[in-house]
Parts: structure tokens; C-alpha cells; sequence
């Protein structure tokens, strides 16, 4: 049978004058021109000379002349078994991008104010190395092996994860079933399925309360210091300057302070079981005092339950939302007993609130994608979360022993010590006051160790050093080696801000 060409897609490729003739030659200069444009790059594949040719409606040779033609003059090559490219050699900078450069400068320079808060924010949040001491980074015994990807082929080929139509914007019902069916036996929650809304994780479900339950000018209690995540999004909202700071201590959140500072605040962002990042859970006088003012002030708490199933002495705390589900948007996320790149968690919110949030998620991104729901409903079904869950948690609370061990060897009180806490995948390393973390992070990112900033999680002008220190997937000689290393990088800032302070 004989062989039909396939039409190329070259959509910069202008039509030819065929009144004028000559045909190869413009085809020729067509080529340059895109070449001169970068709308084809050195190194990149063009067409065959069939396929082109079937595209522009000509004859065959007259490409076949084209191609001879700017192989000749150094624009193409051609190589047997690997077809006709752009030549490797006009990959060398030119001069003229300069002028281009200075361009985007001044465009960038014009952007709207909200333009330029997201382009910061996307520098903070690049993606960091996997290395030690990254946070939730699912290896070895922590990633959950085999059964993910057995359910996965079962349910993504023929069964209820195959490819279909547009679905629920609150998610695949099976998944909402198992995820109210689990937080009610493990966290207290009190809810049904019709509450849940599947998110691509909490930062998610941070950004849909921000959006639902604050009006412009509303203010907001935030913790301080706080994830990154909910303070950015606030920013980038225009809630800047209604951000109301509240300071924790040893039982958490000090309503009384923000009571003081914002009584008639609209919401309160907390992570009451597990605060991130400085570990302790919210003291049941400051629950009781914290629900008391939402409902007197009829407002909202958002609960990040970070961290929940992580406690490695006793009981995990029960859920905030349990003791008052007509006031609390409560948030959870499987990235860190799973893994991060899986993109599902839930948002339970009252009844009053469900269609709000439906509605707000219908705008940003219409509906999850169903087939990993499908999975991990199965997943849960089974049973194979909570052995999930009880595996890690052997595992982590092993390494977060090893890490305090090794750390406590290799570093002097007087230049770091650990924040106490029972909890979670991550610990805080306090560094010396006049010690620079953000230094310190980035040195020790040269040295192949990923640790975190605590300061900027800090209001402005409150900030204290430390470094998020995360104790996931390593393995304990990984984690060894890391923290000597690391410990070699504080001695080294200790040094210069010791230089710094006698400079002054």
C-alpha cells in the first residue's frame, strides 16, 4: 500500500506566491527567516521533505532544493537516520538579543502591582532539591510501593478512574465517602460527604476559603510566625494590610491578643493541631476562647490540620471542627503521608458554605481530575492508608530520634538548638540571634543539604533565624552526612556574624 505524507504543522510558515515563481527560493527564504525569528532553534527537527511538500501543496523536489540549498549556506544539516535539523552552530549568542533583553525589562518594569507580588511569590515557592533535609519526601519505606500502582491499573484502564467526561466540581463521590468515613473515626470530625470538596491539596483549599469568606478591606488573624503559603495568598488578594498578625507562645494562638488587635476580623487561619512551623498544638482553653469569638463575632476559623497523623507520643489531638462544625472550614491533604506530587486533599465545610466553595472551585479549575480520586478512594476502602499511615509513623518517629541525636552531637547550644515537639515530619533548629538563616539556606543548598528559612514565616520586624529541618524518606546515613555538613555551614555564618557584630 502505498505510504501518505503527513502534513507538517509549521503555522509561521507564510503562504508562497506562486504567481511569482521560483517556488524553492521562497520556500528557502521562509526557512531563514524563521530561523532569524527563532521560530525554529538550532537543533530542532524540521519536517521531511514528503511532508513539507503535501503542507505547501508543491512538488517534492522543490523542497528537496530548498533543503540542498540552506544545507549548502551552513543554515540546516543533515544526517543520515536522523533527518534535516537547524545547524547546532547558530546556537551561539548574538549581539542583537541585548536590545531584546532591555525590552523585557521595561515590560516587566509596567506590570500591575498584583503582577509583580505573584512573580515573587513564584521565586519563594521553586521547586527545592530532594535532598536532606527536605520536607515529605516519600522514599524507600515511606513511599507507598506497590499497591498504589496495581490499584492504579486496575481502576485507570476499564474501571470507574477511565477516561470520561466532565464530573462533580465537589469531586468523585467514592473518594468524599472514604474521606469523611476516615476524618470522622481518626480526627472527630463531624460531617457527611455532601461537606467535602477534594482540592489539589490544602494550599488549595487556603486560597478557596481566602476567596469565599473575606470581602475586601476584611481582616484575618494569622498566626506568627505562619506557613508561607496562607500569608502570600492573603498579599496577593489585596488583604495586606488587613493581615492582623497574632503571636503564638507555648499553647499556641493568644486569642486574647487578637482580640486586641482585630476583634471584628472576618476569619482566623490556624493550624491548631500541629502550628506550622514551630510545632505545638493549640491548648484546649485557647480552643474554647478561639470558637467563643467566632461565634460571637460571626466569623469563620479555617483549621489546617497539618501534620495530624504524626504524633509519636500518645493520641493525635481531635480535630478543632469536631466541637463546632457550623464555624470551622476544615483543611487536610494526603501529600505528606502519600506524596506531594499526587495533588488531592479535602476541604469539609458547613453546610451553608458548600455550594460557595462548589462555586468558587467550579471557577478556578472546574473539577479535579477523577482518575487519581478513583484510586486513592480505593486505596482507602481497602484499608491501605491507615497501614499506610502506621508504617511511616515507626519510621519518622525513628529518624526524627536519629536527626535530634546527630544534631545535638554536632552543634553547640550556644549556635543552634531544637524546638521540643512530638510531631510531624519536620523539626525547627534555632540558630543564634545575628545568625542570617537565609545565608545559611542558601550556602548549604551549594553543599547539597535542603533546609528552609524560618524568618520570613515571621511579620516583619518579629522575625527570629532557624531552619526547617525535614526528616521524610532519607535514609539515617543521609541524614548523617547532611548534618554534618549543615553544621559546618552554621559554624561558618556563626563565624561571620560574630565579624559583623564586632564591625559596628
Amino acid at each position: 500500500m502505498a505510504r501518505t505524507a503527513q502534513l507538517a504543522e509549521m503555522p509561521w510558515f507564510g503562504a508562497l506566491d506562486r504567481a511569482a515563481g521560483k517556488l524553492s527560493r521562497q520556500v528557502a527564504e521562509a526557512l531563514r527567516e524563521a530561523v532569524r525569528k527563532e521560530d525554529i532553534r538550532a537543533g530542532d527537527a524540521l519536517p521531511s521533505t514528503r511532508s513539507l511538500a503535501a503542507s505547501l501543496q508543491v512538488a517534492r523536489g522543490t523542497v528537496i532544493e530548498a533543503y540542498e540549498q540552506l544545507i549548502a549556506e551552513g543554515f540546516l544539516e543533515s544526517k543520515a537516520g536522523a533527518g534535516t535539523r537547524v545547524a547546532q552552530a547558530l546556537a551561539e549568542p548574538r549581539p542583537a538579543q541585548e536590545p531584546r533583553t532591555a525590552a523585557r525589562r521595561a515590560v516587566k518594569a509596567c506590570l500591575p502591582e498584583r503582577s509583580q507580588t505573584f512573580a515573587r511569590i513564584a521565586k519563594e515557592f521553586r521547586p527545592v532539591a530532594l535532598v536532606p533535609f527536605a520536607v515529605s519526601v516519600p522514599l524507600g519505606l515511606t513511599a507507598p510501593a506497590d499497591t498504589w500502582r496495581r490499584l492504579g491499573n486496575r481502576l485507570r484502564a476499564k474501571g470507574p478512574g477511565a477516561p470520561t467526561g466532565y464530573a462533580d466540581p465537589l469531586g468523585a463521590l467514592p473518594l468524599r465517602e472514604e474521606i469523611a468515613s476516615y476524618v470522622r473515626k481518626s480526627r472527630s470530625v463531624r460531617c457527611e460527604a455532601d461537606q467535602v470538596i477534594v482540592t489539589s491539596g490544602t494550599q488549595q483549599g487556603l486560597f478557596l476559603a481566602s476567596q469565599v469568606l473575606l470581602d475586601p478591606g476584611d481582616q484575618a488573624w494569622v498566626e506568627n510566625p505562619a506557613y508561607r503559603g496562607v500569608t502570600a495568598i492573603l498579599e496577593s488578594m489585596g488583604h495586606r494590610d488587613t493581615m492582623v498578625r497574632v503571636p503564638i507562645d507555648a499553647d499556641g494562638i493568644n486569642v486574647e491578643a487578637g482580640i486586641r488587635m482585630a476583634p471584628h476580623a472576618r476569619a482566623a487561619f490556624v493550624t491548631p493541631s500541629h502550628q506550622y512551623p514551630l510545632g505545638m498544638p493549640l491548648s484546649m482553653s485557647r480552643r474554647s476562647a478561639l470558637l467563643a469569638w467566632a461565634r460571637a463575632g460571626n466569623a469563620w476559623v479555617v483549621e489546617d490540620d497539618y501534620d495530624s497523623e504524626l504524633r509519636y507520643q500518645g493520641h493525635p489531638f481531635p480535630a478543632l471542627q469536631g466541637a463546632d462544625p457550623d464555624r470551622v472550614v476544615y483543611l487536610g491533604t494526603f501529600s505528606k503521608v502519600l506524596f506531594p506530587s499526587l495533588r488531592l486533599g479535602y476541604a469539609i465545610v458547613p453546610r451553608n458554605l458548600t455550594d460557595a466553595f462548589c462555586g468558587a472551585r467550579v471557577l478556578m479549575d472546574r473539577h479535579p481530575p477523577t482518575a487519581d480520586q478513583h484510586v486513592l478512594a480505593a486505596f482507602m476502602a481497602e484499608g491501605h492508608l491507615e497501614r499506610h499511615i502506621r508504617k511511616i509513623r515507626n519510621v519518622y518517629a525513628e529518624h526524627r530520634l536519629q536527626l535530634i541525636e546527630t544534631l545535638g552531637a554536632l552543634l553547640p547550644n550556644d549556635l543552634a538548638w531544637l524546638e521540643p515537639g512530638d510531631q510531624g515530619m519536620h523539626l525547627v533548629l534555632w540558630l543564634a540571634k545575628g545568625t542570617d538563616d537565609r545565608a545559611v539556606a542558601e550556602l548549604a543548598a551549594r553543599r547539597g543539604v535542603t533546609v528552609r528559612a524560618v524568618s520570613p514565616m515571621f511579620a516583619r520586624g518579629t522575625g527570629r533565624p532557624g531552619l526547617i529541618l525535614g526528616f521524610g524518606g532519607f535514609s539515617n546515613a543521609q541524614m548523617k552526612a547532611a548534618a554534618q555538613r549543615l553544621a559546618a555551614v552554621v559554624n561558618e555564618e556563626a563565624k561571620l556574624a560574630k565579624r559583623r557584630t564586632r564591625s559596628r
